[in-house]
């Protein structure tokens, strides 16, 4: 069987992988990563709100609506709240002055992009066999070989390395971290990409 790696694309954009990870360091001193209270295995940091809404990014809205399929029925069900992803267009200030500002002003030329967060992925941890309403833009900042996407039945390691990646999140997929050390990505959901 032929292994068809089109669900993931990679861009002809590249970052300075150590300024995104010194960015990273200047954002956890001014923010924790936030998850819903009773989620477990999910940290978020936002980089963008809706503007003049910090409420935009809390709770709930730090992960959003996504569709799983969590017993042996196989039956599909909605889980989380829907987010109005085309308002999410202001840069927060307390991240200006870092790197991700610049990362954001050379992707927003060239996608329509929903909510951009840092995603905190834990070691020895995985997400729920899930699907998204959109694909979603990952630039890996930190990560180690055990760090592998799975989309269908494809599994895909992304290095750090300052790539950029489009992932098709509308297909069910799911991440995993089999390291022992935080996995961080910036991740944004893309509006106007489609797969094939």
């Amino acid at each position: 069987m032929n292994l068809n790696f089109d669900d993931f694309q990679q861009l002809d954009l590249k970052f300075d992988i150590n300024k995104l990870q010194e960015a990273y360091k200047e954002v956890i001193k001014i923010k924790n990563f936030e998850s819903p209270e009773e989620v477990t295995n999910f940290g978020a940091i936002s980089l963008t709100q809706i503007p003049g809404d910090p409420e935009s990014i809390k709770g709930h809205k730090a992960r959003g609506v996504f569709w799983t399929k969590p017993d042996a029925s196989g039956e599909e069900v909605s889980r989380d709240v829907s987010i109005e992803e085309d308002k999410y267009s202001e840069f927060i200030e307390d991240f200006k002055n870092t790197y991700f500002k610049e990362v954001f002003d050379s992707l927003t030329k060239k996608y329509k992009l929903g909510r951009v967060r840092i995603l905190l992925k834990q070691p020895r941890s995985t997400l729920s066999w899930h699907r998204d309403p959109e694909p979603r833009l990952h630039i890996p900042i930190i990560t180690n070989p055990g760090c592998i996407m799975v989309i269908d039945n494809v599994a895909k390691h992304m290095p750090a390395d300052g790539s950029c990646w489009i992932t098709n999140n509308t297909k069910y997929h799911n991440f995993f971290n089999g390291g022992e050390e935080n996995r961080i990505h910036l991740v944004a959901c893309v509006l106007n990409h489609k797969f094939n």
